[in-house]
């Protein structure tokens, strides 16, 4: 019988211990370290002896295997080897994980940056460029190991989370049941295992960015991988799109002039943003309340306790079933 993940896996990560795995893996620390925001795994800021500083990011136990993990490694390596701004994680002796104790870890280098604004001149056609790059490398084979969008991560397992995770409210119980498996259906009909899938990002969004404001490598850094898969290629684009229709359109023109530089677009794929949007929807709530016993999650989403998320996030939902109910929706 296989046991159950350990719903507080770093509860032994004191400072001592990132040290202490910071010298069994060769990084000579300093003393200095500094917790970064991260609560799917922790990730640190460490200053070394006589080098720039790195960040030390320990995986949760139990989420990935190590073929998994070294398969994103390797991806990162690759598009880093193509001169694509992605940070790559650094060799740490003979392989870029490493286990110390009950801890996998792996070493980055730090990199500078701050938080994209796309609303600056040619900030979206550069942050496609990018993009259409990564896609150019990532078609060129797929991931074996690292998971596929498809199937249970197109919201079932979101679903089953949620029911069983006894964070939901009983009077709200029925009809997120019911919205839920609507929404479900229409994600299935869309179709999005039918397109063409390469390697992805996977969670591409404004804070998996750092952007470079001068200098030659100007523009959008990628960074943590951590939900690459192999999926349709706009799973990458949409959520840099914002406002209201007119609004999208203009965003779609500036990214995908870019975009296309390098790599082509399946121009239908735009009908699957809405689905896309349902599926990170069921998900999100069902990723918090299943990591809901780590001390991390309670601190950094208070509201998730309250009976008033619950009922606006069936909602939210309700309504995103009404746009997928309608059957015309194209979000661009």
């Amino acid at each position: 019988m296989s046991r159950r993940p350990d719903p507080t896996p770093f509860s032994g990560l004191t400072p001592d211990a990132v040290l202490d795995a910071a010298e069994a893996v060769g990084l000579e620390p300093d003393g200095h370290v500094f917790a970064l925001n991260s609560y799917e795994n922790r990730v640190y800021r460490l200053g070394t002896q006589g080098g720039p500083p790195v960040v030390l990011k320990f995986y949760r136990a139990g989420r990935w295997s190590d073929a998994q993990i070294l398969e994103e490694h390797a991806f990162a390596t690759e598009l880093a080897g193509a001169e694509i701004p992605v940070v790559a994680p650094l060799r740490l002796g003979e392989s870029t994980l490493r286990q110390v104790g009950a801890f996998r870890l792996a070493a980055f280098p730090l990199q500078p940056g701050g938080a994209p604004d796309l609303d600056r001149p040619e900030a979206r056609e550069l942050l496609g460029r990018t993009l259409g790059r990564i896609h150019a490398i990532g078609a060129l084979r797929p991931f074996l190991v690292r998971p596929s969008m498809a199937g249970d991560l197109l919201g079932r397992r979101a679903r089953s989370t949620v029911l069983a995770s006894g964070q939901l409210p009983e009077h709200l119980r029925e009809r997120y049941a019911r919205v839920s498996i609507e929404l479900i259906e229409h994600i299935d009909a869309a179709g999005l295992s039918e397109w063409r899938r390469i390697r992805l990002h996977g969670d591409c969004h404004l804070g998996n960015i750092l952007w470079q404001p001068q200098g030659p490598t100007q523009g959008p850094v990628f960074v943590d991988l951590d939900d690459c898969m192999n999926g349709p290629a706009i799973q990458d684009l949409w959520m840099f799109l914002s406002g209201n229709r007119d609004e999208r359109q203009g965003q779609w023109a500036e990214l995908l002039a870019g975009y296309q530089r390098f790599a082509t677009f399946e121009h239908g794929q735009t009908r699957l943003v809405e689905p896309l949007r349902a599926v990170r929807m069921l998900n999100h709530a069902a990723w918090i309340a299943e990591r809901w016993a780590d001390p991390a999650f309670p601190r950094a989403f208070p509201w998730f306790g309250e009976a008033r998320f619950w009922e606006q996030h069936v909602n939210d939902l309700h309504e995103q079933a009404a746009i997928l109910r309608d059957g015309t929706f194209d979000a661009l």
